[in-house]
């Protein structure tokens, strides 16, 4: 017989998903035929697999050593990040970066913390998850900042794996949010889905941008080009986007904008704004490659100048980041372009 008891961080979720998670290898007709036979109990009592589990919820299971480690999985590998964190302190609510810099290595830093999530910065350049193993990811630097500081063992990560919640572009820096306990997931995955976690974007575009203007259009992304397309009227596949922007600081040919971004769609800010003739500098995808390449050729810059600079959560609170300095010497170059 094994016994489980639920984590907080592992309260929130469904028996039969969790279940599903500890013996990853077993199909789920045999795990609900362990629940209907009881040798699989909740709090000693016959489950269905439908319980909402809580904290401190224990589950016994009366299967064989043989038949638990032929379904269940192994503790979870070391991810991509070393191990060279001191252990948090015991509210694990501090703001740090956790994890020496190595020279290469891009660290996103520790904005915020609770019980539930994280808020970092991610650096431009880095992966908001793995797009291949060998990646570095911030993904993995939550996982290894839970693990190095105690807040998770590798066999927690059985039945529970924190996550990186909305995505970056890997060449676009600024502010991720991360789950770092199931309520903190579906916390956050409800905010997103229901938009009431406003985004507030910095950008430096081509041209001179005087007013603010909120735009509405319709996005379809192409899988193969990994680009999108976006008109002003529907089309078959595509979904609706809107999108505000305040012009903060203007030049000759650029400028510094404020942007809003209500839904959150693959490459939208990126697309939306070169649609009406004003893309992201440093931006190759849907840029301006001549005046990219004057940009580059000036400051080294090769990235898109775009950073999620701040977040606002319903009950009003609110992180930001500042941008990189690549901002300001872009938009002080472009300032003195004609000279």
């Amino acid at each position: 017989m094994k016994e489980f008891e639920i984590k907080p961080f592992e309260a929130g979720q469904r028996l039969d998903r969790y279940l599903a998670k500890l013996l990853n290898q077993a199909p789920k007709s045999f795990i609900y035929k362990m629940l209907r036979k009881k040798n699989i109990v909740l709090n000693d009592k016959k489950a269905t697999g439908q319980e909402c589990l809580a904290g401190r919820d224990r589950i016994k299971l009366y299967l064989s050593d043989d038949t638990f480690d032929k379904f269940s999985l192994k503790p979870a590998k070391e991810t991509a990040f070393k191990k060279e964190v001191k252990p948090a302190e015991e509210t694990g609510c501090k703001k740090r970066s956790p994890v020496k810099k190595v020279p290469g290595r891009l660290i996103p830093q520790i904005v915020y913390e609770d019980h539930d999530i994280l808020i970092l910065n991610k650096p431009a350049g880095l992966l908001s998850q793995k797009a291949a193993p060998q990646d570095d990811s911030a993904n993995d630097f939550v996982l290894d900042y839970l693990l190095e500081s105690g807040q998770l063992t590798k066999e927690d990560l059985l039945t529970f794996r924190p996550s990186i919640c909305n995505r970056l572009d890997r060449n676009t820096s600024g502010l991720l949010t991360a789950g770092k306990s199931i309520r903190g997931l579906q916390q956050m995955a409800e905010l997103l889905k229901d938009r009431t976690l406003k985004k507030y974007y910095l950008c430096i575009v081509k041209g001179k941008v005087t007013k603010n203007r909120h735009l509405k259009g319709y996005l379809k992304k192409d899988p193969g080009s990994n680009k999108v397309e976006i008109h002003t009227k529907p089309f078959e596949g595509a979904d609706f986007i809107e999108t505000s922007y305040i012009p903060l600081k203007t030049a000759e040919e650029a400028t510094l904008l404020q942007v809003h971004l209500i839904t959150g769609r693959s490459h939208q800010i990126r697309a939306h704004l070169a649609s009406i003739g004003h893309p992201v500098l440093g931006d190759y995808k849907y840029g301006d490659r001549n005046i990219n390449q004057f940009l580059k050729s000036r400051t080294g810059i090769s990235g898109q100048l775009l950073h999620a600079w701040k977040m606002i959560m319903p009950d009003g609170r609110e992180w930001t980041a500042p941008p990189p300095e690549n901002f300001r010497k872009a938009f002080d170059t472009m300032t003195d372009k004609r000279g």
